[in-house]
């Protein structure tokens, strides 16, 4: 039996629950009715969009958030002990069996593209509010007592009528020599950014006209508490209606799962990865986004640490293309794991 999720409003913030279109429905409507009253509000929502919350944004004792120069938190004072930094990764007969079954598809013609993922179980000193307030990110989330996210990966920005979206594709260790070169010009990489590209700018076509890449292939570099590392990104945009903020949740909802963390074709995409991973993503590669009542800011839930009762989990991946190869993409998703720390001058 399809049970509907429900709508319970506390605090003022609202919460989907179970399963069901008319719940997905109803939460869309609430957002459509916010921007209509131009009213702020911050969300997240998980990678199956089965589990939503809103929030305002002054709701400290419930979420802290940071999306480029907007925050609701007061950063306080960091002490410079010494962080404690171990990870157990699945080992790579685990990893390399769900990556087996995606390569069938791949060459079976049932995907071209996939974003595979497995979780890495983490020990360290830190809490999870030590790691938000230790973390340097253009966008930070702590939803108390579920999970901290410091994501570098915009999903999309609306500024004006206009939406941009900045899809991430490629990484690779900084320190390497030529490193940026190698990442420029590594053909695996390459099919893979091409394929995203086409990807977003299919989704921004479902709300938008006049999409258009501005910029492909830039170059940005993170700093890490392991290493440097090279990120490789794209800029596509489009223009929306007059009346967009009357429409907002209906524009959110028609792009999920963002393109990046999934893969192409969508829909198919998405089944094969349940398949293959065979563990729950949760909030993991949802996305999370600030509203102000006019423009919109939102990231991909990436760089994402989960707690799962007294444990720490990672969580991390990469895209796979006929062209990958599994060691290679077993070390990336290894090397994902790390908290980009701020360092004092």
């Amino acid at each position: 039996m399809n049970r509907f999720k429900v709508r319970a409003k506390i605090s003022g913030f609202l919460i989907l629950l179970q399963h069901g279109m008319k719940g997905r429905r109803t939460i869309i409507s609430e957002m459509n009715e916010r921007g209509r009253k131009k009213e702020a509000f911050v969300f997240v929502i998980d990678f199956d969009t089965t589990n939503v919350k809103l929030f305002r944004p002054d709701e400290t004792d419930k979420i802290w958030w940071q999306a480029n120069n907007r925050s609701n938190f007061a950063q306080p004072p960091t002490d410079e002990k010494e962080i404690e930094w171990e990870t157990q990764p699945v080992s790579f007969g685990h990893y390399k069996k769900g990556y087996d079954l995606v390569q069938h598809h791949i060459h079976n013609g049932d995907t071209y593209l996939l974003n595979y993922t497995q979780p890495t179980a983490v020990q360290t000193n830190l809490s999870l509010e030590e790691i938000f307030h230790h973390s340097g990110a253009r966008y930070k989330v702590l939803l108390k007592e579920n999970f901290v996210c410091f994501s570098p990966e915009i999903f999309v920005q609306i500024d004006a009528g206009k939406i941009s979206s900045y899809p991430m594709k490629g990484t690779m260790d900084a320190s390497l020599p030529n490193a940026k070169e190698r990442i420029l010009n590594d053909s695996k990489e390459l099919a893979e950014h091409n394929t995203i590209v086409d990807l977003i700018r299919n989704d921004l076509s479902l709300v938008a006209e006049n999409v258009t890449v501005e910029k492909f292939r830039y170059l940005e570099r993170l700093k890490t508490n392991q290493r440097d590392l090279w990120q490789v990104s794209s800029k596509i945009s489009g223009d929306l209606p007059e009346n967009y903020t009357e429409q907002i949740g209906d524009i959110i909802f028609k792009m999920l799962p963002a393109g990046s963390i999934c893969g192409a074709p969508k829909k198919k995409t998405v089944e094969i990865i349940k398949a293959a991973e065979n563990y729950e993503r949760g909030f993991y590669t949802g996305i999370f986004g600030y509203f102000d009542g006019q423009n919109l800011d939102s990231c991909v839930l990436i760089r994402y640490i989960e707690k799962q009762q007294d444990k720490l989990v990672y969580k991390s991946g990469g895209g796979i293309t006929f062209l990958s190869n599994a060691e290679s993409e077993y070390e990336e998703l290894v090397k994902k794991v790390y908290i980009p720390v701020f360092k004092k001058d």
